[in-house]
């Protein structure tokens, strides 16, 4: 065990610790809450890390993503992640995928070889493929719902998508996966009435980035305390 994580072992214990070690994580979307969600993973052991968004940082990103700062505006996120990672831990094996995440794209990616899959995308159709083909692997995954336009980190929860109130993509994802036969999926979402409408959505730093750090740690205990 290095230094960095000896913090990690009193709490988890040293078997656990290496449980996450040698787990292998697929974060898809490294935005507000993907960034986050990434972040906590790596500082807490996970050793391998795949990382999948096309986007590139920009000004606005700047309120709300960990990786977003005024020297890093233009470039890609996954790359400004994946330098992040290895600064945190040089042995932190990192695949940065700078891939939009679709149906047309999902073939890049084996499910089979992931011990957990983070779905932090904002996109609908990319949401229902994940959960999709991770039901298809029986990869365990978690799902962010919305997190715009909302003031309140104290009001997100875990839930299964089927017991979600008030969120408006929580709503479209029940409807999609039920014609789907989809029968359950963990998520994370919050109880808060949206306080604006606007598109796209306005935002404001802890957040998403509660979302993230609250997937984070399932992730983390569904590891470490499956049988």
């Amino acid at each position: 065990m290095t230094e960095k994580f000896i913090r990690t072992e009193k709490l988890i214990g040293k078997e656990n610790l290496e449980k996450l070690k040698n787990s292998h994580i697929a974060v898809f979307g490294i935005g507000g809450v993907g960034g986050y969600v990434t972040e906590a993973l790596i500082r807490a052991g996970v050793g391998k890390i795949d990382i999948i968004d096309n986007d590139t940082i920009s000004e606005s990103n700047i309120n709300r993503q960990i990786i977003a700062t005024t020297d890093k505006i233009g470039e890609y996120k996954v790359d400004v992640m994946k330098e992040r990672i290895l600064k945190i831990n040089p042995q932190a094996e990192v695949n940065a995928y700078n891939t939009l995440y679709l149906p047309q794209t999902a073939d890049m990616f084996d499910f089979t070889k992931y011990n957990y899959v983070v779905d932090a995308v904002d996109n609908v159709t990319a949401k229902i493929e994940l959960v999709l083909r991770a039901n298809a692997t029986n990869t365990p995954i978690i799902s962010s719902m919305g997190t715009g336009n909302k003031l309140d980190p104290t009001m997100f929860c875990v839930s299964d998508i089927y017991k979600t109130e008030v969120c408006p993509l929580a709503k479209v994802m029940r409807y999609e996966l039920k014609k789907r036969g989809i029968k359950k999926l963990k998520v994370v979402f919050s109880k808060e009435k949206p306080l604006t409408n606007q598109r796209p959505p306005a935002s404001i730093s802890f957040v998403p980035s509660s979302a993230g750090l609250i997937i984070a740690s399932e992730v983390v205990k569904d590891i470490i305390f499956k049988d």
